[in-house]
């Protein structure tokens, strides 16, 4: 808040700056039996004070709170009327804003509405239900071994890399077990302290020739070297592919998401087809 504002406001809350200006009047005291209150001879009835209380969602535990929150609210129209009447009367950059909050407060109001009517839960539970494949997943237990290739590795030096990750293979191959191997061979030193084991894997979560060799083996197959961008990895399938459902409890609140940015831009689009606009030229004086 600026000075020159802050200083209108400081101003306008001293007792002196409302004498005269609030005038309040219960129901039945009043000439107009319509009205509970009146701000500068402008009546406002119990209704609109009500309608304030929802939207501030304020509750009472005793009638002294209920007066308190009263003035409160009769003070601000009465500063509200001072301003719009007497200092901004003029000031199209208030009426501008006032506009914008309209506009924002309309369109938000009713697509809340409209979505709380079109993206129910059971619209939720039925997309979940048609759409189950998409929440699976299949996973399968592998491990490997890895023969690290670098970007700078010229032929000979890529072609070393292979020869080890073959000699590694026929090792295996021979009747070494894959954890020695992974433990003698391995360059991935994480997975070789456990035998190879890369636990659960995702299908997808990992490059797409590891995956696909990966999810053809059988259980305890396999394969030669498989080349990827991290190196030569040779693969070992500890247990067959499994598919994986995710809950709908955890998956629910990212279709009701899905869901209400679906329905919203369909509604939107149906509402600026039905209406016209027109941009009308204005001339230009010299």
């Amino acid at each position: 808040m600026d000075k020159l504002t802050r200083s209108i406001f400081n101003t306008l809350f001293k007792p002196a700056a409302f004498a005269g200006l609030l005038l309040v009047g219960l129901s039945g005291c009043g000439e107009d039996e319509n009205y509970f209150a009146k701000v500068n001879d402008r009546g406002l009835k119990e209704a609109d004070f009500n309608a304030y209380l929802k939207h501030k969602r304020i509750q009472f535990r005793n009638d002294i709170q209920r007066e308190k929150v009263l003035d409160q609210y009769l003070e601000r129209e009465a500063l509200a009327d001072l301003i719009e009447n007497d200092l901004m009367k003029d000031d199209a950059l208030i009426g501008a804003e006032i506009n914008e909050l309209r506009k924002e407060i309309l369109i938000s109001r009713y697509f809340e509405r409209y979505l709380g009517k079109q993206v129910t839960d059971d619209a939720v539970s039925n997309f979940y239900n048609s759409n189950i494949e998409r929440y699976q997943e299949q996973k399968i237990h592998v491990a490997h071994i890895l023969i690290r290739l670098a970007r700078n590795m010229d032929e000979s030096q890529r072609q070393v890399q292979l020869t080890t990750a073959q000699e590694a293979y026929s090792k295996v191959q021979a009747g070494m077990p894959f954890d020695e191997a992974a433990s003698q061979y391995s360059e991935d030193k994480v997975s070789a302290a456990k035998g190879g084991d890369l636990g659960w894997l995702v299908q997808g979560s990992i490059h797409p020739k590891f995956s696909e060799q990966a999810f053809k083996l059988k259980q305890g197959e396999i394969s030669a070297p498989i080349e990827t961008p991290f190196g030569y990895h040779v693969v070992k399938v500890l247990d067959e592919p499994k598919i994986n459902r995710k809950s709908f409890e955890s998956v629910k609140g990212e279709i009701r998401y899905e869901l209400r940015n679906k329905a919203r831009d369909a509604e939107r689009k149906r509402i600026l087809g039905a209406i016209r606009i027109e941009k009308i030229a204005s001339k230009k004086t010299n």
